[in-house]
């Protein structure tokens, strides 16, 4: 299930060759990598999703194939608007922007739900949800979510874990990153400081503790 810092690619936009860009947020600690790049005819996209695959079997990572053809994978991640049911895969998502559309899931195993924040790259949805909105939508969620828009800081991420989220899909801050490996290391480390349970300050256990009463009359 896909978790932590997931990374969306568009060549468009970004800083060096796309296999470089996700070598490097690999290399900073990213294990997910959701190939888009739509307009490429298929024999190309084929082509570069086996490079993809292939720097992310070095550890052990996977790539998602955005749209229905999972390109000789096993992975694949829907639009909202369909198709439906979701084809049989050993993995599949669905991108979400509402309550509406998380209730039309059905044997998907994540869902994206977005916009988070203001983002260029998610055009005619909105208003952003804020993590408030991001909470409120992943308590009637029936799938693990990630949050996808506008993600770009180490708060940020951290505020979306606490909001009950299973990891961020980020697009702009690593493709357009001067340095992608700092950068996924960076959002990585703020994940896993996030879910990490903190320890209990000294004598918070004995303060909670039942026998921990007054004693005397």
């Amino acid at each position: 299930m896909p978790s932590g810092v997931v990374v969306l690619t568009d060549r468009r936009v970004a800083r060096g060759a796309l296999d470089q860009v996700v070598a490097g947020a690999v290399a900073g600690g990213a294990r997910w990598v959701v190939l888009r790049e739509k307009d490429l005819p298929r024999a190309e996209r084929a082509a570069l999703a086996a490079d993809l695959r292939s720097i992310l079997a070095d550890v052990a990572g996977t790539l998602i194939v955005a749209g229905p053809d999972p390109l000789d994978g096993d992975a694949v991640h829907l639009p909202a608007a369909g198709p439906y049911p979701p084809p049989t895969h050993r993995l599949v998502g669905r991108s979400c922007h509402n309550g509406t559309e998380l209730n039309r899931l059905t044997t998907e195993h994540y869902a994206t739900v977005s916009p988070v924040h203001p983002t260029g790259t998610k055009p005619g949805y909105g208003p952003p949800l804020g993590t408030k909105g991001l909470h409120e939508l992943i308590q009637v969620s029936p799938t693990p979510v990630l949050a996808l828009g506008g993600v770009e800081t180490p708060e940020q991420v951290t505020a979306c874990i606490q909001a009950g989220a299973a990891g961020v899909a980020v697009l702009g801050a690593l493709m357009r990153a001067k340095d992608p490996t700092r950068t996924a290391a960076s959002l990585t480390r703020a994940f896993q400081e996030a879910v990490t349970p903190k320890p209990l300050k000294p004598g918070a256990e004995s303060a909670r503790s039942p026998t921990a009463t007054k004693e005397g009359p």
